[in-house]
């Protein structure tokens, strides 16, 4: 302290000083930050940090489309990595806000549209929001089916009915969607019958 001239508590008004510039910040969380350099490979981005944090051009959805002094959400991986430089990534900012998003569709026992990408053993794989999450077999309809790949391709509505944060997995249903809406046409026929009343059926 003293070979740089200060005093035991001026030393320690400096770096307090210093730590309040990024206490917000966390490892393994989300920050925003700001776009100061840009080259032909990656993107320089301050978060308040000692030093900025490069992302590399192939995480950015338009690279044509970033300009310096953009503000970016970007994922806090470590302060210092293998060469000490602070290590940033904006697709796992996106992928962890999308994690978010469906974790309240959860919840909230929302209804959300995916797209089915392929079959694996025991149902298939549903794109949600760019997510890939698991719809198994006796989840697909209130009916045994058979023909799994002929759904590969189609969009459809369903509801999340779990989310393992530790293992990243997220599990669907079809099968309730059409239960409910069942159960609703049920109620409706019900409260319209009368006896003596002529209706229309199927064999």
């Amino acid at each position: 302290d003293e070979e740089f001239g200060y005093s035991g508590d001026e030393r320690n008004e400096l770096e307090a000083f210093y730590n309040d510039t990024f206490k917000d910040n966390e490892e393994n969380s989300i920050a925003e930050g700001k776009v100061v350099n840009i080259n032909d490979r990656e993107v320089a981005i301050d978060i308040g940090f000692k030093s900025e944090g490069w992302v590399s051009l192939e995480e950015f959805d338009d690279p044509t489309n970033i300009n310096i002094g953009d503000l970016v959400d970007v994922f806090i991986e470590k302060f210092e990595g293998p060469s000490g430089a602070l290590m940033l990534s904006k697709k796992r900012a996106d992928t962890e806000r999308t994690w978010m998003s469906l974790k309240k569709l959860e919840t909230d026992a929302s209804v959300i549209e995916g797209k089915v990408v392929r079959r694996i053993k025991g149902g298939l794989v549903v794109d949600l929001m760019g997510i890939d999450s698991f719809l198994p077999g006796s989840q697909i309809d209130i009916h045994p089916v058979r023909d799994f790949d002929g759904l590969i391709g189609k969009k459809m509505d369903f509801r999340i009915v779990k989310i393992n944060d530790s293992r990243k997995n997220i599990v669907v249903s079809r099968k309730v969607l059409i239960e409910e809406d069942m159960r609703e046409i049920r109620e409706k026929v019900l409260a319209e019958l009368e006896v003596g009343q002529i209706r229309e059926g199927v064999v």
